[in-house]
C-alpha cells in the first residue's frame, strides 16, 4: 500500500528539502513500464551470477547520480542512528542501495520458480506455516501489516508454496503497466488485489476477505492523506496508516506484524512478530493508536537489527512534518 512513493531500484531525486513534503506518485525512467519490464526480463532470462553482476553495475551508476535520493537515504539513517559517523552513514546508504537491488532481482526471479524451488528461497518455512495458522486459528482472517523493509512482496512466493490464502491491498501503481505487472505476479503467487480508491465498497471488499480467513496483507508505515494515525518511531513523531488497526478493531481479527530479510547465506528469513489485537476495553481511537505503536515498535527494532533493508528512498521525515504544514 506505498502510495506515497512507490520506487523501483534506480529511484529519484526528491524535491528542495526545504520545500514541504508532500506525498505524491513519483514519476521517472525507474518507474516506467519500460524500465520495470525490462528488468524483469534480465532478471528471469540470465543466469543468477550475471544478472547480479548487471545489477550491481545499474545500482552503482543510479547512486552515484541520483544525488538528491543519495542525500535522502543518508539523511533517513542519520535522523534514525544520530550516533553514526557520516563514513557510516555513507556505506550503510550505499548497502542499502544494493540490498534493495536483489531484493527486486529475486522478486522477479521468484515469480516464474516452481513451488519447491521458491521454497528453497526460505528458511524455516514450517515453522512460518505454523505461525500463520495460529494466527488464523481465531476464524477472523488475518491483518498482515508490514512496512517499507526486506522484500516484503517475495513473501507471496511463500504463501503459494504453503497454500496460504492472501490478499494484497494496494494502491494503484502510476504507472498502468507496472500496476499490470505487479497484478500478474501476485496472482502468480496465488493473491488477489484490492486496489483502495477504485471503488466505493473497498471496506467492505476487505471485511469480506477477513470473514473468509484470509491473510490481508498491507503495508503501515506510510500515511495516505488523512488516514494516518501518530506513532513514535525512531523517536520521533510519524504518521503511520489508520485502516489496518481500525479494520482490526471492527473485525476481531489480528494484526501480525511481519518481515522477510535476506541472510547472510543468500536465504530470506520470514519472521512473523507478536500478534497485535486491538483493545476493545478503551476508545476506539485510543486502542487505534495503540496497536499502531505497537507495530511501530516491532518495525523499528526490526529496521536496528538490519538497517540496510530499510528502503525510504525519500526525505521521510520532511514528509512527516509536512502534514501539519
Amino acid at each position: 500500500m506505498s502510495a506515497p512513493h512507490r520506487f523501483v531500484a534506480g529511484l529519484t531525486d526528491p524535491p528542495d528539502a526545504s520545500a514541504p513534503v508532500r506525498a505524491t506518485w513519483t514519476r521517472h525512467f525507474f518507474n516506467t513500464g519500460t524500465a520495470f519490464r525490462t528488468m524483469y526480463r534480465m532478471a528471469t532470462a540470465l543466469p543468477r551470477p550475471v544478472a547480479s553482476a548487471l545489477t550491481f553495475g545499474g545500482t552503482r551508476v543510479a547512486y552515484w547520480a541520483l544525488r538528491g535520493t543519495r542525500a535522502a537515504v543518508a539523511d533517513n539513517f542519520r535522523c534514525a542512528f544520530p550516533d553514526l559517523s557520516p563514513a557510516e552513514i555513507d556505506a550503510l546508504t550505499l548497502r542499502t542501495y544494493h540490498s534493495y537491488s536483489n531484493d527486486v532481482l529475486d522478486l522477479f526471479r521468484s515469480v516464474s520458480m516452481p513451488q519447491e524451488q521458491a521454497l528453497e528461497l526460505f528458511e524455516n518455512c514450517d515453522l512460518h506455516g505454523g505461525a500463520f495458522m495460529q494466527a488464523r486459528a481465531g476464524g477472523k482472517g488475518v491483518i498482515l501489516v508490514t512496512g517499507h523493509f526486506g522484500n516484503w512482496e517475495i513473501g507471496g512466493a511463500l504463501m503459494r508454496a504453503l497454500d496460504l490464502p492472501m490478499t494484497i491491498v494496494a494502491m494503484r501503481e502510476a504507472s498502468d503497466e507496472i500496476n499490470r505487472l505487479r497484478i500478474e505476479f501476485r496472482q502468480r503467487f496465488g493473491a488477489d488485489t484490492i486496489e483502495v480508491r477504485q471503488s466505493m465498497d473497498t471496506a467492505l471488499q476487505i471485511r469480506r476477505r477477513l470473514a473468509e480467513n484470509r491473510i490481508v496483507a498491507m503495508l503501515m508505515d506510510r500515511h495516505v492523506d488523512r488516514d494516518r494515525v501518530p506513532v513514535t518511531f525512531f523517536g520521533r513523531r510519524a504518521w503511520f496508516l489508520r485502516t489496518p488497526p481500525l479494520l482490526a478493531y471492527m473485525t476481531g481479527a489480528p494484526l501480525l506484524p511481519c518481515s522477510v530479510v535476506r541472510l547472510p547465506s543468500g536465504r530470506f528469513r520470514v519472521r512473523p512478530g507478536t500478534p497485535i489485537h486491538v483493545s476493545h476495553d478503551v476508545d476506539r481511537d485510543t486502542a487505534v493508536q495503540q496497536a499502531a505503536q505497537a507495530f511501530a515498535d516491532q518495525l523499528e527494532a526490526c529496521i536496528r537489527e538490519t538497517p540496510h533493508a530499510w528502503y525510504q528512498f525519500y526525505p521521510y521525515w520532511p514528509s512527516q512534518d509536512a502534514v501539519d504544514a
